[in-house]
C-alpha cells in the first residue's frame, strides 16, 4: 500500500486550481439520505467503483450517521462497519483517495492504517481530542467543522448573535489547536457545518458569506448536499427531490469560494462544479 502522502499527492496538487468533489460512501442503516443502501460490502463496493468512474475525487467513508436526532453508535461497531469497508475498496482501487467520517480516534486510526488517508470529524475534534494526536502522526489531511451541540440535540433551537462570526471564530480556534498538536497548516480543511445546529437562514447566511471564512486562509468544504434547507426552499420536498437545489448551492459555493464540495451525486455534482470552475476560476 502506498503512504498517506504518497495517496495525498495528487490531491494537493489539485486543490485551489479546481473544486474538488468528496462522494459521500455511508456505510450506515439510518442516514437521511442513503441509509441501509450500502451496508453490505458488496453493494458498498459497486458503489464505490460507480462514484469513482463518474469522476469522484474522494470517497468520504462513514459508518455513524449525523442526521438531526441521530444516536451515537458504539465504537466497534462503527469499526465493524468502516474497516473493512476501506480495506476492499484499497484493494480493489489501490489509487483511490478515501476519508473516514468518524469523531473517534481509533476509528479515525484504523481507517488510517486500512488505508484512508483524510479525517472528517464533524465536531472539529472537540467529541475526541486525541484526533488531533492521530492525525499530526499519521501525516493524514483533517477537516474540521463547525457544529452546535451534538448531533442528538443540535436541531433543537440552534442560536446566533452572529452566526458567521460566531463559525469563522470557532472555525479559527478549530485550526490553532490543530497546528499546536503538530497538523501541518497545509493538512488542514475547514467546514462551516451546513445544516448541524443551524436554521434555514443561518445556512444560507454562511453560504452567501463564505469569503469571510475563506478568508481564514485554509481550503473551505462545503455539504450542502440533499440537505432539509433546500427542500424547506422548495416547500418541504423530500430528500430524494433535492438534487437541482443541490446543484444550485454547489455552484454558488465554488463561486463564493468553497474548495471540496461532499455529495452523494457524484456525476451531477462533478459537472456542475467543473461548469461553476470554468466560470470563477478560468480552469478548462
Amino acid at each position: 500500500m502506498s503512504t498517506i502522502a504518497e495517496r495525498l499527492r495528487t490531491l494537493t496538487q489539485a486543490l485551489g486550481q479546481r473544486t474538488l468533489v468528496m462522494g459521500v460512501l455511508n456505510a450506515t442503516p439510518d442516514s437521511f439520505y442513503d441509509g441501509g443502501r450500502y451496508t453490505a460490502l458488496d453493494a458498498a463496493l459497486a458503489r464505490a467503483e460507480q462514484m469513482l468512474a463518474d469522476g469522484a475525487d474522494i470517497l468520504d467513508i462513514g459508518g455513524e450517521s449525523t442526521r438531526p436526532g441521530a444516536t451515537p453508535v458504539p465504537e466497534a461497531e462503527e469499526m465493524r462497519r468502516v474497516v473493512p469497508l476501506i480495506e476492499a475498496i484499497t484493494a480493489r482501487f489501490p489509487n483511490a483517495v478515501l476519508s473516514v467520517d468518524t469523531t473517534k480516534s481509533r476509528v479515525a486510526e484504523r481507517a488510517l492504517q486500512a488505508g484512508a488517508c483524510i479525517i472528517n470529524d464533524i465536531s472539529g475534534a472537540t467529541f475526541d481530542p486525541r484526533m488531533l494526536a492521530v492525525a499530526a502522526q499519521s501525516g493524514a489531511q483533517v477537516a474540521l467543522m463547525h457544529i452546535q451541540g451534538a448531533p442528538q440535540t443540535m436541531q433543537q433551537n440552534p442560536t446566533y448573535h452572529d452566526v458567521v462570526a460566531e463559525v469563522r471564530d470557532t472555525l479559527a480556534a478549530h485550526a490553532q489547536r490543530a497546528l499546536e498538536a503538530g497538523v501541518p497548516p497545509s493538512h488542514i480543511w475547514l467546514d462551516p457545518g451546513i445544516g448541524f445546529g443551524k436554521t434555514v437562514q443561518h445556512n444560507l447566511e454562511l453560504l452567501r458569506r463564505l469569503p469571510q471564512l475563506r478568508a481564514l486562509g485554509y481550503p473551505i468544504l462545503i455539504g450542502t448536499s440533499r440537505k432539509s434547507f433546500i427542500g424547506h426552499i422548495l416547500g418541504g420536498l423530500p430528500p430524494d427531490e433535492r438534487l437541482e437545489g443541490t446543484l444550485a448551492t454547489l455552484a454558488l459555493a465554488v463561486a463564493w469560494g468553497a474548495d471540496i464540495v461532499r455529495v452523494h451525486d457524484v456525476k451531477a455534482a462533478v459537472r456542475a462544479v467543473r461548469v461553476a470552475d470554468a466560470l470563477c476560476r478560468n480552469a478548462l
